[in-house]
């Protein structure tokens, strides 16, 4: 992937993980990456279509997967594409929490554990900040 490739996928997502919303800016000690939505192992493509901006706690938990069990339903349910889908419809902030409004709100929140401990722990410093 060229240079101009990831500047692009980092101006498009305002430097900010399109998963849980960190800025780059609050992630010093880490590069928000840029990741594939569909993995190259099931065919995804370095496409700007393709690519998002996410922390590194996002992407580990995120890893190649494409889909999860909504917690509500057990049923197997899409994860949030930041393609095709748009943050506000499928989550919500309570406070310091993400929460999901949908299946996809509701598993993607799950799958990638966007409420872990450590990850609260940030926000509410961050929000101290302010």
């Amino acid at each position: 992937m060229d240079a101009a490739t990831r500047r692009a996928v980092r101006r498009r997502a305002d430097h900010r993980c399109e998963y849980c919303r960190l800025h780059q800016d609050q992630s010093p000690l880490a590069a928000l990456q840029i990741e594939h939505v569909r993995a190259r192992k099931h065919g995804g493509t370095d496409d700007l279509e393709n690519l998002a901006l996410a922390c590194i706690d996002c992407n580990l938990h995120k890893g190649s997967d494409v889909a999860g069990y909504d917690p509500a339903t057990d049923t197997l349910t899409e994860l949030f594409h930041p393609r095709r889908h748009v943050w506000d419809e499928h989550f919500e902030w309570r406070g310091v929490f993400i929460v999901g409004k949908t299946a996809i709100g509701r598993t993607t929140v799950q799958l990638l554990n966007l409420n872990s401990d450590e990850q609260l722990q940030l926000r509410v410093e961050l929000h101290d900040e302010h």
